[in-house]
């Protein structure tokens, strides 16, 4: 599997896109996903809107369980916060921690700039059939 492939694939998330989040490295089983933090990502708080975080973290995950080739989709996800942040750049690291033809279990690490943790996200992947349709 191209995994330069598989990073322009996921350039089709417009919603990650949008929010300025980008793949910045995928191999079998893992991803990398980065964010730097501008104002449209902060709550009312003044902290990080969570979704943003569990939005990055999605973008991982999902780079991740599909970097097999086969097309891999969520059916069960969460996400704990373990760390407010204002500013900076954030960095969701996923990987596999277990594969099967039908399920992959992850988990991706979400960091700030100094490397100290912000939220932890798990995630279950359903593989169907289908190829990935790869440029």
């Amino acid at each position: 599997m191209d995994m330069e492939k598989v990073k322009e694939y996921f350039k089709k998330d417009h919603f990650a896109a949008s929010n300025g989040m980008e793949l910045v490295e995928v191999s079998p089983g893992k991803a990398t996903a980065r964010m730097t933090v501008g104002e449209n990502h902060l709550n009312a708080v003044g902290t990080i809107q969570g979704g943003a975080i569990f939005t990055l973290a999605d973008l991982a995950f999902a780079a991740a369980c599909n970097s097999h080739g086969t097309v891999a989709v969520a059916i069960n996800v969460s996400i704990s916060f373990v760390k407010a942040v204002n500013a900076g750049v954030l960095t969701a690291e996923a990987r596999e921690l277990s594969c099967n033809p039908r399920l992959g279990t992850y988990t991706a690490e979400v960091r700030d700039e100094k490397g100290d943790l912000v939220a932890v996200f798990q995630g279950l992947a359903y593989r169907k059939k289908d190829s990935l349709a790869l440029p």
